[in-house]
């Protein structure tokens, strides 16, 4: 080996199932890794020194899947004895050391709370040969601590809570993730500002339960307040928040986001069952009416309020009426947008004991019969939008289809994707010039001509295009890093050594 390759910088790559909580978390490993010293592999490399896995436990298939990839890498381990292989995330605290006796070319598995030892961890097994698996009971340190690579240069996740005290029959999450954990208002409000003045113009609050966010240092209008504070910080564009559960929802929140002009009118609120038996089943602390009480409260302050939601199709004991139940919720409500499920099993759970459990053509059919009445809804409620002016925050990564058809995509205020024409054609002014290219993180208005049901289009000539930081930062090919943002949580046990100078759900 020559001296240069002995002393090039290793590479990583993060590889992420699952929720937002997980995105934001693999955003953390990223920040560890670099500033332990590692560069990141471009997508294409298929021969990183490192891989992460950041996993998910909440589907059925989340083991068949991690395991499947894994051993997609054996044989590129064979012929590369040096790369390495970590596991981690929710499906990593569930099965701890079984992951290495399943796959022994593993090198490292670490759980949720101890994220901050992966770079220690991968040291350790470097120097031992030998697989390190450490997987901590409770938080080593709170997430936001660590140093984070964020991968947007216009939009940001920011936790205020971790863990959740629900015990929702289905949910295997509270028992990887822990008890809920809530950051002071000083410390979120900080880490905000950090990102702000990185540019980035739209935060999403981030819990497993964020509207319980106080129950820890005895607040219960603590969310609300956070929402208001919110809206002090400059600069700041836009607030969203994901994910709250009905139980919890009081209508101080609601005044809130009413109130609150970068709060954006966007809500999602998972429902998981239309059927009062089947709620009760899945110890969802709510019933159907309450929760479309909360709805009608949410659309008399925001009658613009866009709602989206969780469905799970056949749980245990559910029966047709209790199905059309959940239909009969889902065209009340007239969501804009829905994530549906079919139940999986997952042990460690109630409901993986519970009798009654359907047969897999029930559900099948079943769940699309609830696809089928979701997009007739959200169809409708995205035609009434054709003619009116939208105000979009221009993506990466959104729009598939946009290099073939001359677009680009970006979200609007309430969270509907919008793909948009730019002119780059020459059809509309001078978008595709210097002074007036589109960027990422930059913001149009534009009039939507076209509504689908999972999408909205606007073809016609852009109203304005304010061009942005966070569009500057994506022009540079900047991303925003945030340092470690310190707490008044003490760690649990001696923190541990670093290996090299460092630079520092969910929804239920």
């Amino acid at each position: 080996m020559t001296t240069a390759a002995a002393s090039s910088p290793r590479t990583y790559q993060v590889r992420t199932y699952g929720c937002q909580m997980n995105v934001h978390d693999s955003e953390r490993i990223s920040g560890l890794l670099e500033g332990a010293g590692y560069v990141r592999a471009a997508e294409a490399d298929d021969n990183p020194d490192v891989v992460v896995f950041n996993t998910c436990a909440v589907r059925e298939n989340a083991d068949n899947r991690l395991y499947g990839n894994l051993g997609h890498l054996r044989p590129v381990k064979a012929r590369h004895p040096q790369m390495q292989i970590a596991v981690g995330g929710c499906l990593a605290q569930k099965d701890r050391g079984e992951i290495v006796r399943k796959a022994p070319w593993v090198d490292v598995v670490f759980g949720t709370h101890n994220i901050g030892s992966l770079p220690v961890l991968l040291e350790r097994a470097r120097h031992n040969s030998a697989a390190e698996v450490e997987i901590l009971e409770s938080l080593d340190v709170f997430p936001s601590t660590l140093p984070t690579r964020r991968e947007s240069t216009y939009a940001g996740w920011v936790s205020i809570s971790v863990g959740c005290n629900n015990t929702c029959t289905f949910c295997i999450v509270p028992s990887l993730r822990g008890k809920e954990k809530d950051r002071r208002p000083g410390d979120i409000l900080s880490e905000v500002r950090a990102l702000v003045d990185e540019g980035v113009l739209e935060v999403t609050l981030l819990g497993q339960n964020v509207n319980s966010y106080g129950v820890e240092f005895g607040d219960r209008l603590a969310f609300g307040k956070l929402l208001r504070a919110c809206g002090d910080v400059e600069g700041l564009e836009r607030v969203r928040f994901t994910s709250p559960h009905p139980k919890d929802f009081t209508d101080d929140v609601i005044a809130a986001m009413a109130e609150t002009p970068n709060v954006c009118h966007s809500l999602h609120m998972p429902l998981q069952s239309g059927s009062d038996d089947v709620l009760r089943a899945m110890r969802r602390s709510y019933r159907a009416e309450r929760y479309l009480g909360i709805i009608e409260k949410v659309r008399a302050a925001m009658p613009d309020a866009a709602i989206t939601t969780d469905i799970i199709v056949g749980f245990p004991g559910e029966t047709e009426a209790d199905f059309e139940r959940t239909l009969d919720v889902v065209r009340e409500a007239r969501f804009s947008s829905a994530f549906t499920f079919q139940y999986s099993k997952r042990p460690g759970t109630p409901a993986a004991t519970m009798d009654g459990q359907l047969p897999k053509q029930v559900v099948q059919e079943r769940y699309e019969r609830l696809i089928a009445c979701v997009e007739e809804i959200t169809w409708a409620e995205n035609k009434k939008l054709v003619g009116e002016t939208v105000e979009v925050l221009v993506a990466v990564g959104e729009g598939r289809k946009d290099e073939r058809t001359g677009r680009m995509s970006g979200r609007a205020r309430d969270g509907r994707l919008v793909h948009f024409a730019t002119g780059a054609d020459g059809r509309h002014g001078d978008a595709a010039s210097p002074a007036g290219r589109i960027r990422p993180g930059d913001v149009v208005h534009t009039t939507i001509t076209y509504a689908a049901p999972h999408h909205l289009n606007a073809d016609g000539e852009l109203l304005s295009h304010r061009r942005t930081r966070a569009g500057d930062a994506a022009e540079a090919g900047r991303a925003p890093r945030t340092p470690g943002v310190l707490l008044g949580l003490p760690t649990i046990g001696a923190p541990a050594a670093a290996p090299a100078p460092t630079t520092g759900c969910a929804a239920h």
